[in-house]
């Protein structure tokens, strides 16, 4: 679907376009203004797509969200989403970031019933996390490491 449109064949209503994404309006929006930013390059999800492309991906999904509070639509506030995977509710297999406006009132709810999590657990959680990361770690950002030290049971 999203290629289709990238490539001309398929109709959308196109907000911005630049030589690695493009933003076009979402035809079942959460609410009016409601934007998707799309990769150029096809990656089902984010195992798939380049570093890079991510980056500027979410570079552009922050200036839409700048423009949803200036353009006049109804904006009191803004919602970034990927959901990468079926598990994360991905519909449409080509990596996408949804950027729409919220406002007091709106149908959109987030219904999840969070429960406070034991340190203990926490502290092992971060722990499996940043030794996964680890292959990661020479292309990030910052070289900033925390202990590398398993948790305690």
């Amino acid at each position: 679907m999203f290629c289709d449109i990238i490539e001309g064949r398929s109709e959308a209503s196109l907000a911005f376009q630049d030589d690695v994404a493009i933003v076009v309006m979402d035809s079942n929006p959460v609410n009016p203004g409601h934007a998707l930013v799309i990769s150029r390059v096809h990656a089902t999800g984010l195992e798939d797509l380049d570093e890079q492309v991510g980056a500027h991906m979410w570079r552009v999904a922050h200036r839409v969200a700048l423009g949803l509070r200036r353009s006049g639509l109804r904006c009191e506030g803004v919602n970034v989403l990927l959901g990468d995977g079926e598990a994360a509710l991905q519909e449409i297999f080509h990596t996408h970031i949804h950027v729409f406006p919220r406002f007091e009132g709106d149908n959109f709810v987030v219904d999840a019933d969070c429960e406070p999590r034991d340190r203990r657990l926490l502290n092992q959680e971060a722990w499996a996390l940043r030794e996964a990361m680890k292959a990661f770690a020479s292309q990030a950002p910052s070289s900033v490491m925390l202990p590398q030290r398993a948790p305690t049971a």
